[in-house]
């Protein structure tokens, strides 16, 4: 009997020891390709797994091919992503490699050991230079135009939601995930070419944006005098990763595809890339496109945060919050009115305890100030 209790004693402690390796070895390990993000809660419904899909929302938008959620290693408010495991494109990879080691070294991520989750995504998708080297999108539009041949019908819109003059629409066939919109803004009275934008689609499914000047030269941000286009984060929210047709009656003109034409050829293209995206498996459900909507309120409640959000991030009572930002003035967001009462926060900076990475001055809108540390 005292044999068999001994034996018994044995199992279990073998067993036990095998559960504690296990453990260990499940735990995750700090490597260099990591990077930790620190979710703030904005609003009380907001979980970490809402923060989980924003993120994985945003890495898709910036060429990452494998985000499932096990690749997102959560302990309490803490994210950490390593971009080893999200398949980027190499040069993504090593762009982002770069920008990791300048976040590194600021104040916020030696004190805190990580980033605020919103600040990351205001210097990704929301810092068009550092979009744009992490896509890829060329310096020059001839260049860009050099890997597509555009069809010689063209469509073109008079009554744009977005453009406050005309535009022409060119494209290319899709092939796979392959394919070229170039949207050419011209003067209503002159049809002189203000500037241009185009759409690619990206290999993971996603949509590439990209604005260049009359020249062909890539800039920032639309001149906001010609069209309400915005910043690449802009493009983002309002195509919501797809194909867009038209939205508005138009008029037909003379060598153009008429109105029908022209919205029954973006349809077909919206929908032939929307089967494509639906056989995808790497973490971005199509077929749930407001799910994108949980990237836009990181990176929303980063820019204009409330009391209650930076008393999170800068670990402070919300009483001492209200109390240093007593004389700036409180707003309400006009989509998201359940946020609360909000600051700005290029107002906001200077009250936080610690000094971070200095972030666009918008991530929609042309920026007063856009930051680039990747030149």
């Amino acid at each position: 009997m005292k044999l068999i209790k001994t034996h018994f004693k044995l199992i279990l402690l073998s067993s036990y020891l095998f559960i504690l390796s296990c453990d260990r070895t499940s735990k995750y390990i700090p490597s260099e390709g990591s990077i930790n993000l620190k979710w703030n809660q904005s609003h009380d419904t907001q979980t970490i797994s809402d923060a989980v899909i924003g993120l994985r929302w945003a890495l898709s938008h910036i060429g990452a091919h494998n985000i499932e959620t096990h690749k997102v290693y959560i302990k309490g408010s803490l994210l950490t992503i390593n971009t080893n495991n999200l398949k980027f494109p190499e040069h993504t990879k090593n762009e982002l490699k770069k920008l990791h080691s300048i976040i590194k070294k600021s104040e916020e991520y030696i004190q805190n050991d990580a980033i605020d989750l919103g600040r990351y995504l205001a210097l990704t998708i929301g810092a068009s230079e550092h979009y744009y080297k992490f896509v890829k999108v060329p310096k020059n539009l001839t260049e860009l135009l050099s890997k597509y041949k555009l069809n010689a019908y063209k469509g073109k819109v008079n009554n744009s939601l977005v453009s406050l003059q005309h535009r022409i629409i060119s494209f290319s066939n899709q092939e796979d995930f392959k394919q070229l919109f170039l949207s050419t803004e011209i003067d209503t009275s002159t049809n002189a070419i203000l500037e241009f934008e185009t759409i690619e689609l990206m290999k993971n499914g996603q949509l590439k944006f990209g604005i260049f000047d009359k020249d062909g030269k890539r800039i920032n941000a639309a001149n906001p005098q010609k069209t309400k286009a915005g910043k690449p984060g802009k493009c983002m929210w309002c195509h919501e990763s797809k194909i867009t047709p038209l939205f508005t009656p138009q008029k037909s003109y003379d060598g153009f595809l008429t109105e029908k034409q022209l919205d029954d050829t973006l349809t077909i293209y919206k929908n032939k890339h929307f089967e494509k995206q639906l056989l995808l498996a790497n973490g971005i459900d199509y077929s749930k496109l407001q799910e994108h909507t949980q990237m836009e309120l990181l990176y929303i409640s980063f820019m204009e945060p409330s009391a209650k959000r930076l008393s999170k991030e800068w670990n402070m009572d919300i009483k001492d919050i209200e109390k240093k930002l007593s004389k700036l003035e409180t707003h309400k967001h006009e989509e998201f009115t359940f946020l609360g009462n909000l600051y700005h926060r290029n107002e906001v900076e200077k009250f936080a305890p610690y000094k971070s990475l200095e972030v666009s001055s918008s991530i929609r809108e042309k920026s007063k100030k856009e930051i680039n540390y990747l030149e």
